[in-house]
């Protein structure tokens, strides 16, 4: 339909400008006519000046000489029985008489072109004016789309990695597929089902599957499209998104990014009657308001559950509450394997050793994952895609691209290497650290070189001692240049920020100090409304804030202490390891446990 709308707009265009040129071309080859005092035009016809004349009943006109030119002129005629005479004296070689213009033809030839132009005025400003005036009619209309399921028909087969957000969604696909065997038993349809988690873990798709398996109208849309700079437009939107799926009842309605429109009422600057909550009121009347809405299920997803309003997540509106986490080594390795689908692999490609290799990954990051290795199997131009183009996508997701022209004087060079051994070592050293995979200090992204440690098993639940190992980890880098370099730089900056975070938490929430004891002095991120918030307290003393930070102080300072003692007990293993940095630039875990093996023979 867009397509035929535009053709017709450019025919019409096109038939509009070749009829201006045509009467542009018509008017200009048209010359202008003098108007001659009949006695003028006998003087100039016994001149002999009229070359041409053509007698009509009210109008005599023809051509006659000025000098060199030839020139049109037209004069009011005269009763003069001697005309003829006096032209055939004066020599004229061509006379004519015309027959008089009927009333119809002089109306339609004066009138026609005004007409003409008249038609073009009305469509070019009139009736866009209409057209615009619809448009703001129906600027309170829903943007939300509906879905072609035929063209683009999502299953529960498509979605991995979620087994249990899938079989809480399955109730809801049978109830609409078999409402009766439910309110036979006096079950009603849940009104709202809210899919929340991190970004990229598959809500919307769990949306698509659920419409897709129950077979129902599917209408989506973001929770931006509804705020608008115009009050009431929201809301008015919303009853006409609904009104929409009534229609087409049963239906799901897809409402993404559901905080955009749904955050806490008076959490903000504006006052109770803003857009954005006249929007929010509207919807809690149509999830739970006088008019049953049966058939009809909203489903929103959203990164941040906590800014949602109380009234929108009580039962009779969100009835269900469903998580969809970040996905486990069986979840990824399904994952992978349904993107692995769409790209051409060699056949002993384990994507089981990428699953290892990718935790805390969602299911949109490994997507990536495998885009990105096709893409440099491509660039390689080899014929498929093996694991050692999935590896380097994971560092290229993790750590940014590889800056190989980045130019590093030996000097730095030898700094960054020790700055990494020192990670490395300590990792090795301490018990409970994460396996190191690959150490290099070729530069990826802002960073000149990183270490890459792998866990095992996905993890749960952290120990104090494995972040305090961490956090010597972290901070084995500084203590590495301080022993081998004797001089510590900016290098480091990312690792204190890290390690700054880890203690401030251990100390502030975790109830992992002695001092602090089992209280949690988590600060209130909850969003400041007007002069009531500003000048909120911390909600603990000043004695308390000075042992925190003495707290938060000693951790750091005991683990730099416990990093140092780990490289100077094995200073042997760190020249290897730096040296052999500064040498192949890249080592991996095999290779790091020869370095410290002969190292520890010596």
């Amino acid at each position: 339909m867009p397509l035929k709308k535009n053709l017709r707009q450019l025919l019409f265009w096109f038939l509009a400008f070749t009829l201006f040129v045509a009467v542009y071309q018509n008017m200009k080859g048209v010359e202008k006519e003098r108007q001659l005092p009949y006695s003028e035009f006998k003087q100039k016809l016994r001149d002999k000046q009229i070359t041409d004349v053509s007698v009509r009943q009210d109008l005599i006109s023809g051509k006659m000489k000025e000098g060199d030119k030839t020139v049109s002129f037209k004069t009011i005629p005269m009763t003069d029985a001697k005309l003829i005479e006096d032209m055939e004296g004066a020599g004229v070689t061509n006379f004519k008489a015309e027959a008089d213009r009927g009333w119809i033809a002089g109306l339609i030839l004066n009138i026609g072109w005004i007409l003409i132009f008249v038609f073009i005025w009305w469509f070019l400003f009139i009736r866009q004016a209409q057209m615009g005036g619809k448009q703001a009619m129906a600027f309170g209309k829903s943007k939300a789309k509906q879905q072609d399921l035929k063209k683009q028909k999502v299953t529960f087969k498509d979605v991995a990695g979620c087994d249990e957000t899938k079989e809480e969604l399955k109730d809801i696909v049978d109830y609409l597929k078999n409402p009766k065997k439910y309110q036979t038993l006096g079950g009603e349809l849940p009104k709202g089902v809210l899919l929340y988690g991190s970004p990229g873990t598959g809500k919307t798709l769990l949306a698509r599957a659920v419409a897709g398996e129950a077979g129902v109208p599917f209408f989506t849309a973001s929770g931006s499209e509804f705020v608008e700079m115009f009050v009431g437009v929201g809301a008015s939107r919303v009853r006409d998104l609904f009104e929409r799926a009534k229609k087409s009842a049963p239906a799901i309605i897809f409402l993404d990014e559901l905080d955009a429109v749904g955050r806490s009422r008076f959490a903000g600057i504006g006052g109770g009657h803003d857009e954005r909550e006249q929007t929010l009121n509207q919807m809690l009347v149509e999830l739970d308001g006088f008019e049953s809405k049966e058939g009809i299920i909203l489903i929103g997803a959203t990164n941040r559950p906590d800014v949602l309003d109380t009234a929108l997540l009580r039962p009779g509106r969100f009835d269900r509450r469903i998580n969809v986490p970040v996905p486990d080594i069986k979840g990824r390795l399904e994952i992978l394997n349904v993107h692995a689908k769409k790209i051409k692999l060699t056949p002993d490609t384990d994507m089981s050793v990428i699953a290892r290799h990718t935790p805390g990954c969602t299911g949109a990051d490994l997507s990536n994952i495998v885009n990105e290795a096709a893409i440099l199997a491509a660039k390689k131009e080899q014929k498929s895609v093996d694991l050692k183009d999935l590896e380097e996508a994971i560092e290229k997701m993790l750590a940014g691209p590889q800056r190989k022209s980045r130019i590093i004087s030996d000097s730095e060079k030898r700094v960054v290497a020790y700055h990494e051994a020192g990670h490395t070592l300590v990792a090795k050293t301490l018990p409970g650290c994460d396996p190191v995979h690959k150490v290099t200090i070729i530069p990826r992204g802002p960073a000149l070189g990183y270490t890459m440690q792998m866990p095992l098993e996905d993890k749960y639940l952290t120990s104090k001692t494995e972040i305090l190992n961490r956090i010597c980890v972290l901070l084995g880098g500084r203590a590495a240049e301080e022993i081998a370099i004797g001089e510590i730089t900016t290098g480091a900056h990312d690792d204190l920020n890290k390690v700054t975070s880890f203690v401030q938490k251990m100390v502030m929430e975790f109830g992992m100090s002695e001092k602090i004891g089992l209280q949690s002095l988590k600060k209130d991120e909850s969003e400041v409304f007007l002069g009531r918030d500003i000048m909120r307290q911390a909600g603990y003393s000043n004695e308390t804030a000075r042992i925190v930070d003495e707290e938060i102080k000693r951790i750091i300072s005991d683990s730099y202490m416990k990093a140092k003692a780990a490289l100077t007990g094995n200073r042997k293993a760190l020249d290897a390891i730096a040296a052999r940095l500064i040498e192949n630039e890249v080592i991996d875990a095999a290779e790091i446990d020869s370095l410290m093996a002969a190292a520890k023979a010596v």
